[in-house]
């Protein structure tokens, strides 16, 4: 198999187990080639041999394996290798960082929140997160390197890194354990989380118990570990009420990916983490830009403007929308906060890093001082307006050349849908095609854009008014017919409830 296939922007992903029809074409043979492919972008980023290299792995069942197999290669060429079990991707950046370690290069293997059968690599150097161009040159640079004798040794990287985390709230809330007093319970999907409630939460004072689903186990036997996902935060929003705890935090398999329920149930995902977090960076850092994805709410521009801020809209992918921030701030622009929908948040006095533990950390640094005012987190987004209607539609195109297709239907809405009363095109935009709507549709935005890896085209609705957007889906289906490779079957359903 083409190596080049398993790239997934800045990410490399494959099916690692063969299962529910997918072939396997990420196993011990393919990652053998990848690490030769990381040793030989080593060099040539002019990093000095012998190379340090940590490997860690969330829970998934081939980590393992799949980390035995990269391990060797390096040993073979002459690399001292860390490894560090089962870890975070966030952490694995840190071991580039922390002086004790000082890798070179950190590896994860981890697909994030996809299915059992998947897994995937993530990659640091000592300057941050691979790029897509980085990748690119590791699938297609694998000749082997010359053997020489190298080492491999365990190492505790997860207690280093919950050290440090722990270390930074107490410095933020100015206090040994500002958690004491307060339940709060951790729902790690059984994914590498788990360690959170222990070696952070407890050390802190926290009550943890109800906290759940903290074993690894690559079989995700309870909900997809996805802040993203409605199952998900509906699991998380059980426990919280339940063990009437004062908070609930949820993380993604591998940590880069967070978000949070209050002590009423509330949800702090997407739209809602978005305004705490810019809440939280707007009093520390006045006029800021937050960065964001394009499917962001108009109500959450608002928010941001009245706390003084300001949003850029930007595409899709969490690499685009830190590098875009990262591009800001070179241009003089200060930017504290890059943070998609999907929960990836990465903060600039963090090294922008995506890191959902992070992400709560800033959230506990504000607690007991919200305690002390008597007010709530949910206190810091109470003034974003909630849509009453929200829907979205992946559709799935057929043919290989599935981005031609995509972008042809979203410039036939383009030219389209503004000849419909109540549709304008939404110039702050960066990603397919968005639309403000008014009457006779109510009051609200569409948005119709690419997906980002996989053959789908992507449309999201929101609405102020209830039974509006159900008004809009014939004159979308219309446009869509026109296409016989974008499969309608979804929209059909909702158009028949």
């Amino acid at each position: 198999m083409e190596l080049s296939k398993l790239q997934n922007g800045s990410d490399i992903r494959g099916i690692a187990i063969t299962a529910e029809g997918k072939e396997k074409n990420l196993g011990v043979e393919e990652v053998r080639e990848i690490a030769k492919g990381i040793l030989n972008w080593l060099a040539d980023k002019g990093v000095k041999r012998p190379f340090k290299i940590g490997i860690g792995h969330d829970s998934r069942l081939t980590g393992p394996e799949l980390k035995q197999a990269m391990a060797a290669v390096f040993e073979a060429a002459g690399c001292t290798v860390l490894d560090f079990g089962l870890a975070t991707t966030p952490a694995l950046f840190m071991a580039t960082q922390f002086d004790e370690f000082a890798c070179d290069a950190g590896i994860m293997l981890t697909a994030s929140h996809l299915p059992f059968y998947f897994n995937g690599i993530k990659i640091f150097s000592q300057s941050g997160g691979a790029e897509k161009s980085d990748i690119a040159y590791i699938l297609t640079h694998t000749a082997a390197s010359e053997e020489a004798a190298g080492s491999t040794k365990q190492a505790d990287l997860l207690s280093r890194y919950a050290a440090d985390l722990v270390e930074k709230i107490q410095q933020g809330s100015g206090a040994e354990q500002p958690l004491k007093g307060l339940k709060i319970v951790v729902d790690a999907g059984n994914g590498a989380g788990g360690y959170f409630a222990e070696k952070v939460l407890a050390v802190l004072g926290a009550d943890i118990e109800g906290s759940q689903f903290l074993e690894p186990d690559g079989n995700f036997p309870n909900h997809i570990p996805n802040p993203d996902n409605k199952e998900a935060m509906a699991s998380i929003k059980q426990a919280v009420l339940e063990n009437q705890a004062d908070l609930g935090v949820i993380f993604d398999t591998d940590v880069d990916r967070s978000a949070i329920v209050s002590k009423d149930g509330q949800m702090i995902n997407r739209n809602n983490l978005i305004a705490v977090l810019s809440a939280i960076v707007l009093q520390e850092h006045p006029g800021s830009t937050i960065v964001t994805n394009s499917p962001t709410s108009d109500h959450l521009k608002h928010f941001i403007e009245e706390k003084g801020g300001k949003q850029y809209r930007y595409i899709s992918g969490y690499r685009n929308v830190i590098n875009k921030a990262i591009e800001l701030n070179e241009e003089g622009i200060d930017c504290q906060l890059a943070i998609e929908t999907s929960s990836h948040a990465a903060f600039k006095e963090n090294y922008f890093l995506d890191d959902g533990a992070y992400v709560i950390a800033k959230v506990l640094m504000l607690l007991p001082k919200l305690q002390k005012e008597n007010r709530e987190l949910t206190d810091l987004m109470a003034e974003l307006e909630q849509p009453v209607e929200t829907l979205e539609i992946r559709y799935t195109i057929t043919g290989e050349d599935y981005k031609k297709t995509g972008q042809k239907m979203i410039e036939r809405f383009r030219a389209e849908l503004p000849k419909q009363e109540g549709f304008s095109e939404n110039s702050e935009n960066q990603e397919g095609v968005r639309f403000s709507v008014t009457t006779p549709y109510g009051k609200g935005w569409m948005l119709l854009r690419l997906s980002l890896h996989e053959p789908l085209l992507v449309m999201q609705v929101e609405n102020d008014q209830a039974d509006q957007i159900q008004k809009q889906l014939p004159l979308f289906r219309e446009l869509l017919a026109q296409e016989p490779q974008i499969d309608l079957t979804k929209l059909d359903q909702q158009l028949d409830k």
